[in-house]
């Protein structure tokens, strides 16, 4: 796998990080706050940020920002981390994107109901990728993209489908590759490099084997995940 892919999947199984923002009130010092986000069918980090909050004051005056997650573990500076560099931009309620933030959190819709909250996307520049003592790399844009695919446009049924009548498979994910002997499951989100599924409330994320370009492509690669849950089970 290339390192842009690695990175793209790592940011993929994360939920939260530290949004680093240019201060109003303190001019030209970094300001950092801790946010869930979502990522978009392009995999640029989708915010749901209120008006009232220094971070969003900040990017309102200066849109630049960057993202920083990384994987939990005790020794945090052995793990991998990811620092995405961008520029934020609003993102309209109902769009694709801000439709996957509110399947992965499903509370915030009443946040948005308030009225002063809205969706703002990462729009990434470049990254620095950390996979560990003396593996760094800077990543162009453009590397990091997801390969072009139509999976977007297929998702909402893709999640309707395997809700309706495969809950069982996800369930068998779960056990078998995630580890969780869930009572409930149900697919969130789906794109070109895997599905993601909550589990009895837990986040989980499935890595497909290869990219899928198109629905038909998806279905392959779900049941190639149930052939691995399969075989993986003892």
């Amino acid at each position: 796998m290339s390192i842009p892919a690695a990175a793209r999947r790592f940011l993929r199984a994360q939920h939260a990080g530290t949004l680093s923002t240019v201060s109003v009130r303190l001019a030209g010092y970094p300001f950092g706050s801790v946010v869930p986000f979502a990522l978009d069918a392009r995999a640029h980090p989708v915010l749901l940020i209120s008006a009232l909050a220094e971070h969003t004051r900040n990017l309102s005056a200066d849109p630049r920002a960057s993202l920083v997650v990384h994987a939990y573990a005790e020794d945090v500076q052995a793990g991998p981390r990811l620092t995405l560099v961008g520029d934020a931009a609003p993102v309209p309620a109902g769009d694709a994107g801000s439709d996957r933030y509110l399947r992965r959190y499903p509370d915030a819709s009443r946040l948005l109901a308030l009225g002063d909250f809205s969706f703002h996307a990462i729009v990434v520049r470049e990254l620095l990728f950390v996979q560990g003592f003396g593996r760094i790399d800077w990543i162009a844009a453009d590397d990091f993209a997801p390969p072009s695919n139509e999976v977007a446009e297929a998702e909402a049924d893709i999640l309707e489908h395997m809700n309706a009548d495969h809950v069982d498979t996800l369930l068998l994910y779960c056990r078998a590759l995630g580890g969780i002997a869930a009572e409930e499951a149900r697919a969130i989100g789906v794109d070109s490099d895997g599905i993601d599924v909550r589990a009895d409330g837990r986040l989980l994320r499935f890595d497909f084997d290869a990219p899928a370009l198109d629905a038909a492509a998806v279905r392959a690669r779900l049941i190639g995940l149930a052939e691995r849950s399969r075989a993986a089970q003892p």
